[in-house]
């Protein structure tokens, strides 16, 4: 009976998940351009402490073309030398400008505190505006190829699945687990939606109309909310505007961690996507993570081992043979794919629950800030006296 009850549960889920690849199957991509655009565009760079990394970042948003009015380097506080490097790129490119966000108020992250203050110093001017991340690399053409994306398809919002560069073998493990569980929630890229539980985002290169984030207030909405980008495309989405998703021909790259201790200890703070919005779906799409991505591999040796019925062992097999496709299918998502790559799916177990975990949990702590959840989904930062009573 229970058996048959999970077994149905499993089906249920898993018709779910398929139903969303064939519906976000075939989608759009990012083309490269070197047309020339009349539009001009304010980049946002929030950084804290990346001195190791901004150089890199810095060289390829100067090497952009005429269509960068500015580039505005937002700091929360850097104590690494990050603003002397700033410093140096201001005497060399006038579009450069640094902008203090120290202190960060007690009710924001100090992300989205950067993009907020960035976008409220950025020139008024400037038509879009483009929020990166300090470990991206971009080709010279990123902001063109933004652009005429953004002309052929209409869409005033949306993101770039970066490239992924891995740190080693064991990182070639983890971090694809990590990936796919964001598959299996919203599908594939290529689509733009304004289903507020179909959105996706991607905080590392996003492109928006100044107009459409200044009406819905998007930066604020997301002032609480270790999930950022999601946070904000969900706000547009509730009101009434799309976002997309899209993958590039090798415009945008990054490596988000040093190693898979990072990995492993900071990308399941955000990757529940836990926020204001968070619901049901939301609780749902973990759930599919579960039953869907992870179980069914060790489901099936476990089955295969003890004589399992055989609608048990079918459907183990066929779950774990779409896991396979879904692996052959993210794998245009690295530039470098070690061997260990392809047994990724061995940690999908632990890592749906460490998700799970981490969604549950009340206490963050980031960049050294101890954040508690309230009701509503938001984050909000202890003050120094409560951070050394807990």
């Amino acid at each position: 009976m229970i058996l048959g009850l999970f077994g149905a549960l499993q089906i249920l889920l898993a018709l779910r998940v398929i139903f969303r690849f064939v519906r976000t199957a075939g989608g759009d991509r990012i083309e490269v351009s070197n047309e020339s655009r009349r539009e001009q565009v304010s980049v946002i760079l929030p950084v804290l402490n990346e001195a190791a990394r901004i150089q890199a970042c810095l060289e390829c948003l100067v090497a952009q073309t005429e269509a960068v009015k500015e580039i505005l380097v937002v700091d929360g506080g850097s104590t690494d030398g990050t603003q002397s490097m700033v410093a140096q790129y201001q005497s060399r490119d006038r579009r450069v400008r640094l902008v203090d966000a120290n202190p960060v108020p007690s009710d924001w992250t100090g992300k989205t505190w950067g993009l907020y203050l960035g976008f409220k110093n950025s020139d008024a001017r400037s038509e879009w505006v483009l929020c990166i991340d300090a470990d991206v690399r971009c080709s010279p053409l990123l902001v063109c190829s933004l652009l005429a994306h953004a002309e052929r398809t209409g869409i005033s919002t949306f993101s770039v699945a970066t490239r992924q560069h891995l740190s080693g073998s064991a990182d070639a493990m983890l971090h694809p687990s990590l990936l796919t569980t964001l598959v299996y929630r919203f599908g594939m890229p290529g689509k733009a939606t304004c289903n507020s539980h179909q959105v996706q985002a991607n905080g590392q290169c996003f492109f928006s109309r100044r107009e459409t984030l200044s009406r819905t207030d998007a930066f604020r909405a997301a002032q609480g909310s270790f999930s950022d980008d999601f946070t904000m495309v969900r706000k547009l989405a509730e009101c009434g505007e799309l976002s997309g998703f899209y993958e590039s021909d090798d415009l945008v790259w990054v490596k988000m961690y040093e190693g898979w201790l990072e990995t492993w200890s900071n990308w399941p703070r955000s990757l529940p996507t836990q926020d204001r919005y968070f619901s049901w779906h939301e609780a749902t799409g973990l759930l599919e993570v579960l039953l869907v991505q992870a179980l069914p591999l060790p489901l099936l040796a476990i089955a295969y081992a003890i004589g399992a019925p055989g609608w048990l062992v079918a459907l183990s097999l066929s779950l774990s043979l779409t896991r396979v496709g879904v692996l052959i299918g993210t794998a245009r998502a690295y530039e470098r794919r070690p061997w260990t790559y392809w047994f990724s799916p061995v940690l999908d177990l632990p890592v749906a629950l460490r998700l799970i975990t981490s969604a549950l949990k009340r206490r963050q702590v980031w960049r050294g800030r101890v954040y508690i959840r309230r009701a509503g989904g938001t984050f909000e930062p202890l003050d120094s006296s409560k951070t050394a009573a807990t």
